[in-house]
């Protein structure tokens, strides 16, 4: 009777460890496609017209994938990432400002007295920016961190590419 306990002992274990290789399989996949940038998407614009040397308002707009969200720009918590956008340097386009949408509450089932500032579904941020005259087509970056109801992923940085045209 005691060899049969542990036959049956080491057959539920070995069910057991490739059950969760098939789960950390399938997480895995899914995450690799998010990974790849698929958390937030950067819908439009692909190309805008402004008077060169004024600063112009740009409406970006994005979409996150549902089941995620990402932090607000302005996150409640010191550690938490903020979501932020930018234009490098030597493009011919300078951002001025960043106005970001007002986070909207989400609560975390495993601490509902806890609120995070966050954004999901589809969010826009006005950029202020001032281009030289001529085309120019800017790579701007935006930095965030997804997150679903359990886990972060790694910060992520997607490109921005927009063509603007000074006139």
């Amino acid at each position: 009777m005691p060899r049969r306990t542990a036959s049956i002992r080491v057959a539920a274990t070995v069910a057991f460890a490739l059950a969760a290789m098939f789960a950390h399989a399938q997480a895995d996949d899914s995450s690799k496609s998010i990974l790849k940038g698929a958390a937030v998407e950067y819908l439009f614009p692909e190309q805008v017209t402004v008077t060169a040397g004024k600063a112009s308002d740009v409406t970006l707009h994005f979409r996150v994938a549902s089941g995620f969200h990402i932090n607000s720009h302005t996150p409640r918590e010191e550690f938490l990432i903020p979501t932020t956008f930018s234009i490098p340097d030597g493009t011919g386009v300078r951002l001025d400002k960043a106005i970001y949408p007002a986070g909207t509450d989400f609560t975390l089932p495993l601490d509902p007295s806890d609120k995070l500032s966050v954004y999901n579904n589809e969010f826009t941020i006005q950029a202020r920016i001032v281009a030289e005259a001529g085309n120019h087509l800017v790579e701007g970056k935006l930095r965030f961190q997804a997150c679903d109801k359990s886990a972060c992923l790694p910060p992520r940085t997607i490109p921005v590419a927009f063509n603007v045209v000074g006139k």
